[in-house]
C-alpha cells in the first residue's frame, strides 16, 4: 500500500512492516463485508486477527525467521473497546510458548478498511 518493504534486516533482527489481513496479492480482506458505498455491511474481527498473524508468519519465515523468534508486537486496533478483548484472547492461542513484549494502540483510522495491523521485530 506504500513504498517500504514487506521486512527488512538489519544484523540479526527482522522488521516486519505494518501487515494487515488482506490476502497476499489480492484485495480480499477477510472477515470484511462493505456495501458498494464502502460502508461495513459485516464485520469478523477475529478472522482478521487470524490473516494477520497468518501474514506475519509468512513474512518472517520468507525473510529467514520464524514465528518462535518475535521479539517485539506493536498491535493497531481502530476500536479498542470493541476489540481489545477478543484480540487477547487470540494472541494468548498464538503466542502460548513465545512471549514477545507487546505494546497495543487504538488508532483512527488505517490506510484501507481493516480493524487490526501488527508491526513486528523478530530475531534471524
Amino acid at each position: 500500500m506504500g513504498l517500504y518493504p514487506m521486512t527488512r534486516q538489519v544484523g540479526d533482527l527482522i522488521f516486519v512492516s505494518g501487515m494487515g489481513p488482506r490476502e497476499a496479492g489480492t484485495d480480499n480482506i477477510p472477515g470484511l463485508e462493505m456495501d458498494k458505498y464502502g460502508n461495513y455491511k459485516s464485520l469478523d474481527f477475529e478472522a482478521q486477527v487470524h490473516s494477520v498473524f497468518k501474514n506475519v508468519k509468512i513474512a518472517l519465515e520468507e525473510a529467514g525467521s520464524n514465528w518462535d523468534k518475535i521479539v517485539d508486537v506493536t498491535v493497531f486496533l481502530v476500536n479498542m473497546k470493541r476489540d481489545f478483548t477478543t484480540f487477547n484472547k487470540l494472541y494468548a492461542e498464538y503466542f502460548k510458548d513465545n512471549m514477545p513484549c507487546r505494546t497495543t494502540v487504538e488508532v483512527n483510522a488505517l490506510p484501507s478498511p481493516i480493524a487490526v495491523e501488527l508491526k513486528v521485530i523478530a530475531t534471524r
